[in-house]
């Protein structure tokens, strides 16, 4: 008997029921915390560490790379730096046969729909933007909760500390508590940037009505994120809304003083003017720009002059950019001075994987003769490891904080094996991260002085429970959108 796509969706569900004992939730705001330990649990608690005896890839270029040395660090500082370091008390973590280097930084990645790396469909050229519309609406809270920490303990066992939560989809109140209580549960650093709702008319304000209550309660006083997580703002950009209402949004961001980020187009035409925005006063290290693959020089020039970022997602500028070569891009925005950020965009166009995207874009970073980038230098791998470490940390004003191994910086360290089959023999250490590295060779992660990853073992997180709850969770949504998926 011939089984049909319907008949699939019911033993899908069935199956669904079967495993969780009770139907999917729909609309429950309802989330767990078991699947990770909050800040200040005992799972979670900073100690006095000495990493001993690794290869370590500062990113400081005062420092540089340091051969063999030992990184003592107390109350999640990185106290000091330097050859046979000891001290009382302290953990011993030896990092024989081991590269120290910082923890990566992704600056811009759609947390929400994380779960959602498979909805795009082989046939028919189904792709990002359509799996999208059609499953955007269908994400409850939990959902959004179960997509966030999969994502969080995604970027963790791959050695990412610091994320850029871009939320292009912010639903409700409900919906964003649920992806800061998963920032909560994670670990991880992060910025929230509080967004619109997926769809919302281009001639329609987002009043952003529920942030005044998001900033008192999760970025207030009391805060439960112990300083790891800042809240900044999403807009639509003029690539999702009339020119008018950006800059009634852009209004509006001012006044409250939070930090800003928009997309810019990846297909003609350029609408993001870069030069007109630096007169309005807008560009600045607080106004974050994706992709803008069209940019003119000028437009760069402007971006320059006024340290703004660009987070660059190397996958989906190829993938769906139509306005010309990515490469041509990187080297123009290069050129211009900018601080360029690497980035996941989405699961369903990239893995929010940095050795991946290290690696891609040092391939991509390779002048072509009879254009204006031949007498370039080619993109360098001590580049694109500043790209996915430090560059990811100034453009989210975390320069100071975080994406180097500096004395007086927190302590976000992650330790790669370098005996894997993958890895070794070893002969420049920047050089084996980037063209060998992967998840997998990620031995120890840190993360403000707490170790969330040990011996190649998630330590802070669930793992089991939470593909358990994302994979209900996608089951649920995929059901939902069936029919328009075509899955």
């Amino acid at each position: 008997m011939k089984t049909t796509k319907r008949d699939f969706i019911r033993f899908l569900g069935a199956m669904m029921v079967a495993a969780t004992g009770a139907p999917a939730l729909v609309g429950s705001a309802s989330v767990s915390a078991g699947s990770a330990h909050p800040v200040g649990s005992p799972g979670a608690r900073r100690r006095t560490y000495l990493i001993r005896n690794g290869a370590v890839i500062t990113v400081d270029r005062a420092t540089g790379v340091l051969p063999r040395a030992d990184v003592l660090v107390r109350n999640g500082v990185i106290e000091k730096i330097g050859r046979g370091l000891s001290t009382s008390g302290a953990e011993v973590i030896d990092a024989t046969d081991r590269i120290v280097m910082p923890g990566f930084v992704n600056s811009h990645y759609h947390m929400w729909s994380a779960l959602g790396r498979s909805f795009t469909a082989l046939d028919g050229g189904f792709s990002y933007y359509p799996a999208k519309i059609a499953t955007s609406g269908l994400y409850t809270p939990e959902d959004f909760y179960n997509s966030v920490l999969l994502g969080c303990a995604e970027l963790a066992n791959g050695g990412t500390t610091t994320v850029h939560n871009w939320s292009h989809n912010t639903r409700s109140p409900a919906h964003a508590d649920a992806e800061l209580r998963a920032h909560q549960h994670s670990l991880l650093r992060a910025r929230y940037s509080y967004g619109h709702v997926d769809k919302l008319s281009v001639d329609e304000v987002n009043r952003y009505e529920d942030l005044a209550r998001v900033r008192r309660e999760w970025f207030g006083e009391r805060s439960p994120f112990d300083g790891l997580v800042h809240l900044g703002l999403n807009l639509r950009g003029p690539q999702q809304s009339t020119d008018v209402v950006f800059h009634e949004e852009m209004k509006f961001a001012k006044a409250i003083g939070l930090p800003v980020a928009i997309h810019a187009p990846q297909e003609a035409p350029n609408n993001v003017d870069a030069v007109d925005y630096e007169r309005r006063g807008y560009l600045g290290p607080d106004f974050m720009i994706a992709h803008y693959v069209p940019a003119s020089a000028a437009d760069l020039g402007a971006m320059a002059r006024t340290k703004t970022p660009l987070s660059f997602a190397t996958h989906s500028e190829l993938r769906l950019s139509s306005t010309g070569d990515a490469r041509a891009a990187l080297f123009a925005m290069r050129s211009a001075g900018l601080t360029i950020s690497l980035s996941s965009d989405a699961t369903s166009i990239a893995p929010p994987d940095m050795f991946e995207a290290m690696r891609f874009t040092w391939n991509l970073g390779v002048p072509w003769a009879g254009t204006p980038s031949e007498r370039s230098k080619a993109v360098s791998v001590p580049e694109v490891i500043e790209m996915a470490t430090i560059n990811g940390a100034v453009a989210m004003g975390l320069g100071d904080v975080t994406g180097s191994i500096t004395e007086g910086k927190r302590a976000d360290i992650i330790l790669v094996r370098t005996q894997d089959l993958n890895m070794g023999p070893i002969g420049n250490i920047e050089t084996a991260i980037v063209q060998s590295g992967s998840a997998a060779n990620v031995d120890t992660v840190m993360v403000d002085g707490r170790i969330v990853k040990r011996n190649g073992r998630l330590e802070a997180y669930d793992t089991r429970d939470i593909m358990r709850r994302a994979r209900q969770s996608a089951d649920r949504i995929r059901i939902a959108a069936g029919e328009t998926l075509k899955f």
